[in-house]
């Protein structure tokens, strides 16, 4: 092995004291772990450097990808974003109150609602996934395109597995 890294350590002090077990999944998933917390980190300063929560940055980009003009159902945002109906209330209403989306009556029902996003909501989002791809770009500098675009396979069929 060329270089070694904590959870190597963690690893080899686990298997000097427990040798009936075998570490395999350890080394994946606590590598995992150990990822996602830089990723949230590096997500967290890309959204609050374009003033967002993460949370708005999920609403904001669910409208941003639905493209011109920007708007979804409720339901819509509630699937993408997988969060209770009471929850995606609230969110809507504090990016109303915040100026990044408004609610319109759904043209093709009028008892619908849409919520669309705003100038403001589509500044902040795509200064905001500008920040994101950059960052995580940074992320993966270490390694070559080849390489990422195997790891992001083996990743696909291991979250796959889970669903």
């Amino acid at each position: 092995m060329t270089d070694s890294d904590e959870v190597d350590r963690i690893v080899e002090d686990w298997e000097r004291e427990r040798p009936d077990l075998d570490f395999a999944p350890l080394q994946v998933f606590s590598r995992v772990g150990r990822l996602a917390k830089l990723l949230d980190r590096a997500r967290k300063q890309a959204f609050e450097r374009s003033e967002l929560e993460s949370w708005e940055f999920d609403v904001l980009s669910a409208l941003r990808r639905a493209g011109a003009p920007f708007r979804l159902p409720p339901k819509a945002l509630l699937a993408q974003t997988l969060v209770s109906s009471g929850t995606m209330t609230n969110r809507i209403d504090r990016l109303v109150a915040r100026g990044l989306v408004t609610r319109q009556t759904d043209p093709h029902d009028g008892r619908g609602i849409l919520v669309e996003m705003t100038p403001a909501g589509l500044t902040r989002v795509d200064a905001a996934i500008t920040r994101l791809v950059d960052a995580e770009a940074e992320l993966l500098a270490g390694l070559p395109t080849a390489e990422q675009r195997r790891l992001a396979a083996l990743l696909r069929k291991l979250s796959l597995g889970f669903a």
